[in-house]
């Protein structure tokens, strides 16, 4: 083939089609949009990661699922390829048995509540650092790529009609800012970006006037978790700001 065919081929040849940029989203019930519209595993087309994906133009690997603990999300991670240019990580709330403190306030008096809501931070303060770090270890061993650590809101606000009296409301804040604290500090240690959703959620806890957190719902998995509103209003807008650099 002569120099001029050569040239006409190339110049004929269709362009090789972009390839979108991957998100590989881990984490919990969270993350997966438990609370928002949801299919399997939890996973919702409402949920930030989803959102943020299709603003974006990227191909999201969805492996956030309900019930995750750390160790569960060891496993996502191999969801992780050399493609992906971003990873988001929501998980911790499952490990310190968030699910079963929210049972006991419901359905016990205010004594047995605190009781769980104590053994809960007892946990998060000396067993859980130890978990996350071990679940960042496994994610920083299969990429390069920025890891963006998002937290939980605190679930309640701290008046209006409620099942919960307003020291169980005080109790279960005051454990999930106990979280937050040490999911932040241990993504930091680990080099990776933080972002504390805890500020756009202030005023839109659960019984509230305009809550973003589901109170006791059904069905019930969805009770005290962000609704389509927390992921949009609340969630997305920290990850969009974190990825940037704001």
């Amino acid at each position: 083939m002569n120099l001029l065919a050569a040239l006409l081929v190339a110049a004929l040849a269709p362009a090789p089609t972009p390839v979108a940029p991957e998100y590989v989203a881990l984490g919990d019930s969270y993350a997966a949009g438990v609370g928002a519209h949801r299919a399997e595993c939890g996973r919702s087309d409402a949920a930030h990661p989803a959102l943020f994906a299709a603003a974006r133009g990227m191909e999201l690997r969805f492996a956030a699922c309900s019930g995750a603990t750390t160790a569960e999300v060891a496993t996502q991670a191999e969801q992780i390829t050399p493609r992906t240019s971003l990873v988001t990580l929501t998980v911790g709330g499952n490990d310190a048995g968030f699910a079963d403190v929210m049972t006991k306030c419901v359905l016990g008096g205010e004594n047995s509540c605190r009781q769980r809501v104590e053994q809960a931070e007892r946990f998060t303060r000396d067993e859980l650092p130890a978990r996350l770090d071990a679940v960042h270890a496994a994610i920083r061993a299969r990429t390069s790529a920025p890891v963006v650590v998002l937290g939980y809101p605190r679930l309640f606000a701290p008046t209006g009609r409620c099942l919960l009296t307003e020291a169980q409301r005080a109790a279960v804040n005051r454990a999930a800012d106990l979280l937050v604290d040490v999911v932040r500090t241990r993504a930091q240690a680990a080099g990776f970006r933080f972002g504390d959703v805890r500020e756009p959620f202030e005023g839109h806890g659960a019984c509230g006037p305009n809550p973003w957190v589901n109170d006791l719902s059904f069905p019930v998995a969805d009770s005290f978790h962000p609704n389509g509103a927390g992921h949009r209003l609340g969630y997305l807008p920290v990850l969009e700001r974190v990825t940037t650099g704001g």
